[in-house]
């Protein structure tokens, strides 16, 4: 698709101007007034900023410990405080940032790495090293966005950093040229892709990030920067091939802004110094399906229908969404992506805690037009003209994601298999959303750490089937890989009912027993969720039918309170909504303490976990 395109371009690529550098003043004064004076309010914290020094022993905990948290805490504030202090100068012109500006800046280039601990090795899935070789650059995620924050710099500040000293601009050339430029054009990492590796969000995040470093600063010759441009078209098609037509991110709506989004960005770079070649690119279906994804996976306020690593809590949408949606011609997202901006209140202005600069850069020059089009939503609203459309029901084949809503509840189940990217074993497991709010709930998944990435991945609790809504059979839960997946999966959907089927028994090891067990999700529109189970077992394997046994594990937010109900069991979970099962027993409720900082981004209070005995070969759940 992309490399297609680019076979016949001639080879002369224009500047990369995205946006008024900081010589441009009437561009910067005519900035929103709140963003200008909280993006100097922000850069005023910074004043005097002590950049903490990244040591070897810390750079080491990861092997040592399994922590990631000690380094990168420190790797990250650095970047914010300097992105800050960039938009602060930017707006003020004053001169008042510029010491911190160059200590950030130097702070950043001498660093021995910019790879993460985590992500320290050459090859991929291998072990990572102890302490980085700084003669031989790897190029991660992080490697690349600080390239493109050091890049955003010095396309913005350029001509004043100058009058500083000429080397701070001849220093930043140098760092981006040997720790981005020739390692990128001579080195393979993984991430590239080669037509045979599966690609995920790696490819396209870092793909966009050596493209900012390279292009703002305009490093390389001729001959260079159309070799970059060839090889970013081949690693965007291979990204791009592990999507299927229905445009799914298998990562979850969180990795969406780390794939989808980085998509957009790659676009439009490589629109801009190509003259629009790859422009009919938006109207390509498979892009607009990639780009209307988080707003098909949106269920209310700052709530996504979440699995795998994904958190159900994935961030407010905003400037990037609104802008990938207005080149898709999606106005329903436009406006969607226009009113979760306002809903962010400062944190979706100013992006205090992000690290890509050009991000924040992006937002500062598209506040005016995103707000204007939450204002002209509000004044149809206030005028009874018709509403948006809400976001439709759908079934994402290529993943197996079915999701369906009326004016109360909502229902998502994922059919699929167990090894998407960051996969949990979850095949066949749903959630519940009523009013907005979480009833049955998909956990997450806690802080990264060693473990997370490793072949004890899934000792992890949250990666385990048993804390997913779904059963355990004869003591086994499922199995990671592509092999354990839904079949038989069928999918239904019409104005009075929506209803997907599938068998998850393939997901289960066979010593599990299981010959079929067969479950049915369905949404009767403004009455209840049915979740119905039938199951039988192979006696071959399990010696007669009496020996088998079904535990169905339920995850809740509210607290569940059981209480009577016809052939099973019933619950009241929390204030919400009730659950009702048929041919079951309670055998306990767990309370889970949420004590993880990431797990408690998401969730302000502890969990629950059902465990309920099937006494037969089905249940039915009925939840309203």
């Amino acid at each position: 698709m992309f490399a297609e395109l680019v076979q016949n371009f001639p080879q002369d690529l224009s500047a990369f101007s995205p946006y008024p550098t900081i010589s441009h003043r009437t561009a910067w004064n005519s900035l929103a007034e709140d963003w200008k004076e909280e993006a100097i309010r922000l850069g005023e914290q910074y004043l005097g900023y002590s950049y903490p020094a990244l040591t070897a022993m810390e750079f080491m905990d990861f092997v040592k410990t399994g922590s990631r948290t000690r380094y990168e805490d420190k790797l990250f504030a650095k970047r914010h405080a300097l992105n800050a202090l960039v938009l602060a100068e930017c707006t003020e012109n004053k001169g008042r940032f510029l010491d911190d500006i160059v200590n950030g800046i130097f702070s950043l280039c001498e660093e021995s790495a910019w790879q993460l601990p985590a992500h320290n090795s050459y090859i991929r899935d291998t072990p990572q090293l102890p302490l980085p070789d700084a003669t031989a650059p790897i190029l991660d995620l992080f490697a690349c966005e600080t390239g493109a924050v050091l890049g955003t710099v010095y396309y913005l500040m350029k001509d004043v950093l100058d009058t500083v000293s000429p080397f701070i601009t001849k220093r930043i050339r140098h760092e981006l040229e040997h720790r981005i430029l020739i390692p990128y054009l001579h080195e393979h990492f993984w991430w590239m892709g080669d037509g045979k590796e599966p690609m995920n969000n790696w490819t396209i995040w870092c793909t966009q990030n050596v493209l900012l470093s390279l292009f703002l600063t305009g490093l390389g010759g001729k001959q260079e920067k159309t070799e970059v441009l060839r090889k970013s078209c081949q690693s965007t098609d291979y990204f791009l091939a592990e999507y299927g037509d229905d445009g799914c991110c298998d990562e979850g709506a969180q990795y969406y802004r780390h794939a989808g989004l980085c998509l957009f960005q790659v676009t439009e770079i490589l629109n801009a110094v190509t003259g629009g070649c790859f422009s009919s690119l938006y109207q390509e279906e498979k892009i607009k399906n990639i780009a209307s994804y988080i707003w098909n996976v949106h269920i209310d306020d700052k709530y996504y229908v979440n699995f795998a690593d994904c958190s159900p809590v994935a961030g407010r949408a905003g400037v990037r969404e609104f802008l990938f949606a207005q080149r898709t011609d999606n106005k329903n997202m436009m406006r969607f992506a226009a009113q979760d901006f306002h809903a962010g209140g400062l944190d979706s202005l100013l992006l205090p805690t992000e690290n890509n600069l050009y991000y924040r850069l992006q937002n500062a020059f598209t506040v005016s037009r995103i707000r204007a089009c939450h204002k002209a939503h509000c004044q149809a609203d206030c005028l009874n003209l018709p509403e948006a459309a809400n976001p439709p029901d759908i079934f994402y084949p290529s993943v197996g994601l079915f999701l369906a809503r009326d004016g109360s509840l909502t229902l998502a189940a994922k059919a699929g298999d167990n090894a998407d990217s960051h996969n949990h074993n979850d095949t066949g497991s749903f959630t519940v959303y009523k009013q907005g709010q979480p009833l049955l709930i998909d956990v997450g998944v806690e802080s990264y750490t060693k473990k997370t990435f490793s072949p004890q991945r899934y000792e992890i609790w949250t990666m385990q089937s048993a804390y997913h809504n779904l059963p355990t059979v004869n003591g086994f839960m499922q199995q990671d890989g592509e092999n354990y997946r839904a079949s038989e999966v069928s999918c239904h959907m019409s104005d009075t009912l929506c209803e997907i089927t599938m068998d998850i028994s393939g997901a289960y090891p066979k010593e599990a027993g299981l010959t079929h067990y067969l479950r049915r999700a369905a949404l009767y529109k403004n009455k209840e969720i049915i979740i119905h189970d039938r199951f039988a077992f192979d006696t071959a394997h399990t010696g007669k039918p009496g020996a088998s046994s079904v535990t169905l594990s339920l995850m809740t937010y509210g607290k569940p309170l059981p209480q009577p109900a016809d052939n099973g069991i019933g619950f009241q979970i929390g204030t919400l909504g009730t659950v009702a099962a048929e041919y079951a027993e309670l055998t306990e409720i767990q309370e889970i303490p949420v004590t993880d900082l990431r797990l408690r981004t998401a969730w302000e209070h502890n969990l629950y976990r059902i465990l309920l005995r099937l006494t037969g070969t089905e249940t039915i759940l009925h939840i309203r």
